[in-house]
């Protein structure tokens, strides 16, 4: 009997497909193996469908990336293919090629990769709601003898336009005058008219705010990167970067070269890096293309709605697809795609922190390489990888912007030694506003303008500690190596509780020292904070409620922001205290304050990428500044630092971004440091020290002894071009959620050696991407 079933199983095999299942499985990067039964004849790359996997034979979601007529294992072994999923959406083979380069780069499972690109509300069909509608049909019955209520169902369907036909049920009944739809059932059951079932994906949806503003001349160097990058359009992949000073118009150039991609019939791709970003320019992409579908993408839409703006690109009814760091996925018809904007382009927040850990700028530009289309990469700051990119190398196009749009100018930044303000304060106690910020924003507030302070660390306090110095007790977390957190919160009996802001475990605040028994201290300083003694030293703006706090805390989800976003504009709110939420993308004309609480939040890290983020938080929040054109428009930044000699800070306040770069790229050339070499960054994982930093032994030693890294050792070249194996030693957070990290660095003088060694390690078992190890290639932070 078995061999009965099994020949019945080779006559129904048609080919063979290579299917990518959703699991974390790294031994075959190429995906597994299934054969494709008669009944699904018509499989093609991109399909999902389910499979059995594993001994058990567990249906298991995936998709097909390849077929062939032929396999080189024994066809008894290979299992059928259970199914097409019907409901899923197909992949373009444009996106299928971009996984599999992500697969490789990344060193990720493939199957991993598809599944971070295909948002769970389209898998899961969120949404979908599938209505009946109504036609005539043919012959048509109108000489049959039916009841009056039937009779008047289809002298309605008669006398109405073809066009305005298949109809609803219950708007049919509606146009002829019933109070039921039983007459329009009765003449289904009867087979007098027609039913077509559609189905569609519904959502709701808040009111956008939109901007039908258009500048009514645009400066010479704007035309200029316009012209430049328009002669492009139709002459396949090249990389543009624009550097442009804040407030120069970066957002119009954008908008202007959309224009020539809806008038060449093709679709234009816009990433923004957070959702933050994301209402002001819909409403400006909406306001000034009022007869194109702009698709907005992010994670803060719900379910329903990403599930729809992801139908309407898969059925090229958007043009114009707008999103955050995911969107770079949109299911973009193979030769639709035109042109690729990636704005802030610096901005970490286009780096995923999960597998597959890509990077949405540099996905982009291989989406754009595949895509055979220009890409612009767009921000005031750029991030070193990028100007290394266009001036060193010369494979990017560079495009400067240097002054603001006509009537703007940059903000006066004055750079303030927190300690000497400090000391000129006579009042004892804790302030966190220096004099002359506090002066400056009484005056900025008595004045009708309005302001925004800057402070990159949530919670009131990050120390709890015995003042007892002898003792020396300070509350960190149980299972991370990390101080916790004070957070404030009135609805607590004890004042407020303690979070941890790596593994979010949360405790009540102690009331004493659990060593001596002496009552503890919180210092340190946070957005809630700065927040009491705003309204302590300004009390109008409780009286008012004319003051937000902006942090993740306050923020819950994306209406939340936009919502005091556009209060902010109205002019309800008139000081915001936020984090680096509010530190870029904002452009509001009565900001003529911008302060910085403490710009040193960052400096200090670990992290050879600590001055290129200070340099650009100050200097992005620092153009909030001063973006009106009135004669009084002039803006001021006050950046408070206990390091006000920072070279960081000091090209930061002069708005000297080339001076800057050139400094630190040659620190980072002596140093063997990205940009000028590739890093990749594997940490290993486990609950057990003396098993976390043997494995990482083992291998750091593994890679040492590749063939690959020993040829790229013995090259005697310049300084940087050989592979380096640094490590292993422990994390500068050396235990997170209960676990042990060690790190092993990976640094190579090109992508190419690098993705050498790594394939090679990944082949031989060494690299496993999972819960014991993270693979991060061109990692942005090093904590």
């Amino acid at each position: 009997m078995a061999s009965l079933f099994a020949s019945e199983d080779r006559q129904r095999r048609i080919g063979y497909a290579r299917v990518a299942v959703e699991r974390g499985i790294d031994r075959y990067p190429e995906g597994l193996t299934y054969a494709i039964p008669s009944s699904l004849a018509d499989l093609a790359p991109g399909d999902r469908v389910i499979v059995p996997l594993g001994r058990g034979d567990k249906p298991t979601a995936g998709y097909v990336i390849d077929i062939s007529q032929s396999c080189d294992l024994d066809a008894d072994s290979v299992k059928l293919i259970e199914r097409r999923d019907e409901a899923a959406v197909k992949l373009p083979p444009g996106l299928l090629q971009l996984a599999r380069w992500m697969s490789n780069y990344y060193c990720a499972p493939i199957g991993m990769t598809l599944t971070a690109m295909l948002p769970a509300a389209v898998k899961h069909n969120v949404g979908a709601v599938t209505r009946t509608f109504i036609d005539l049909g043919d012959p048509l019955p109108l000489e049959k003898k039916l009841p009056p209520k039937q009779r008047a169902v289809l002298e309605t369907l008669a006398q109405m336009d073809a066009a305005r036909r298949p109809i609803g049920i219950h708007a049919l009944a509606e146009r002829a005058g019933l109070k039921t739809t039983g007459p329009i059932k009765r003449l289904l059951e009867l087979g007098l008219v027609e039913a077509i079932r559609k189905t569609s994906i519904e959502a709701a949806w808040a009111r956008q705010a939109v901007d039908t503003t258009i500048p009514e001349t645009l400066t010479d160097a704007q035309q200029r990167v316009i012209d430049a990058v328009s002669a492009v359009l139709d002459g396949g992949f090249s990389a543009h970067l624009l550097f442009g000073v804040t407030g120069s118009g970066k957002t119009e150039i954008y908008i202007r070269l959309i224009e020539r991609i809806l008038a060449r019939g093709k679709t234009a791709l816009m990433l923004v890096p957070e959702i933050s970003l994301t209402p002001q320019t819909g409403g400006r992409l909406v306001g000034r293309f009022p007869r194109h579908h702009v698709a907005i993408l992010h994670s803060g839409l719900t379910a329903a709605q990403r599930h729809q703006q992801w139908a309407l690109v898969a059925e090229g009814n958007a043009p114009i697809v707008l999103g955050a760091r995911s969107a770079v996925f949109a299911p973009i018809a193979d030769g639709r795609l035109g042109l690729i904007i990636v704005d802030e382009e610096h901005d970490s927040s286009y780096k995923q922190d999960q597998t597959p850990r890509y990077h949405g700028r540099d996905v982009a530009i291989r989406r754009a390489q595949l895509a055979g289309c220009p890409i612009l990469l767009g921000s005031a700051t750029p991030s070193l990888e990028s100007w290394h990119n266009a001036t060193d190398r010369g494979i990017y196009h560079l495009h400067r912007l240097k002054e603001r749009v006509t009537g703007m100018r940059l903000p006066t930044v004055r750079v303030l030694d927190f300690i000497e303000q400090r000391k000129a304060r006579k009042e004892r106690g804790v302030h966190l506003l220096g004099p002359a910020l506090e002066e400056a924003i009484g005056r900025t507030l008595d004045s009708g303008g309005q302001v925004l302070l800057l402070l990159n660390r949530r919670g009131y306090a990050n120390y709890i500690a015995c003042p007892d110095q002898r003792c020396g007790w300070v509350m960190t977390c149980d299972h991370c190596d990390v101080t916790m957190v004070y957070h404030k919160s009135r609805q607590l009996p004890t004042g407020g509780f303690v979070q941890c802001h790596h593994c979010q475990a949360e405790q009540k605040l102690p009331a004493i020292c659990p060593d001596c028994g002496r009552r503890i201290t919180t210092f340190g300083l946070g957005t809630q904070r700065v927040e009491e003694e705003l309204l302590r030293k300004f009390p109008q703006l409780e009286a008012e409620r004319s003051m937000m706090r902006v942090d993740s805390d306050t923020m819950r989800s994306a209406a939340d922001f936009h919502d005091v976003l556009g209060r902010f504009g109205a002019g309800e709110i008139r000081l915001l205290i936020g984090t680096q939420m509010i530190a870029k993308g904002l452009d509001y004309p009565l900001v003529r304050l911008v302060g910085v609480i403490n710009a040193d939040t960052a400096i200090n890290l670990p992290d050879f990428r600590a001055t290129e983020r200070t340099f650009q938080l100050v200097n992005q929040v620092s153009g909030r500044s001063g973006r009106s054109a009135e004669p009084d428009g002039l803006g001021l930044v006050i950046v408070q630092t206990f390091n006000p000699m920072t070279p960081a800070i000091q090209f930061a306040a002069a708005h000297d971004y080339e001076s800057f770069a050139h400094a630190e790229i040659a620190e980072r050339r002596r140093c063997g440091l990205p940009p000028v070499t590739r890093m990749a960054r594997i940490v290993v994982r486990d609950a057990d020290h003396v098993k976390c930093v043997t494995a990482a032994r083992a291998l750091a030693d593994g890679l040492r002894d590749l063939q690959e890294f020993r040829e790229f050792r013995d090259f005697r070249g310049p300084a940087g071009k050989e592979i380096r194996v640094r490590g292993p030693a422990p994390c500068p957070i050396s235990r997170l959620a209960g676990k042990h990290r060690q790190q092993v660095e990976i640094l190579a003088p090109t992508a190419k050696a690098m993705q050498t060694l790594l394939t090679a390690a990944r082949n031989q078992g060494l690299i496993h991407p999972g819960a014991s190890m993270a693979v991060d290639v061109d990692p942005i932070a090093l904590l």
